[in-house]
């Protein structure tokens, strides 16, 4: 069975999450790209919602694209 290659947004998006859900900083975004710095604050915001309601660890797996 093939992999297929994953949308670039979907990276980014996850990574944003990731970041926001372990309380880093908005204003640590690597990027400076307008439509991969969205992506990216988007995630952070989704993970950092989560940060706040207390979901860390394996309960955020289903928020991710990567699975």
């Amino acid at each position: 069975m093939k992999k297929h290659k994953r949308d670039s947004s979907d990276r980014v998006f996850d990574r944003g999450y990731r970041a926001g859900n372990t309380g880093k900083s908005k204003y640590d975004c690597p990027h400076v790209q307008p439509q991969q710095r969205d992506q990216w604050m988007a995630g952070w915001r989704d993970g950092r919602t989560d940060y706040w309601d207390g979901m860390t660890g394996l309960s955020t797996l289903p928020r991710l694209h990567s699975i």
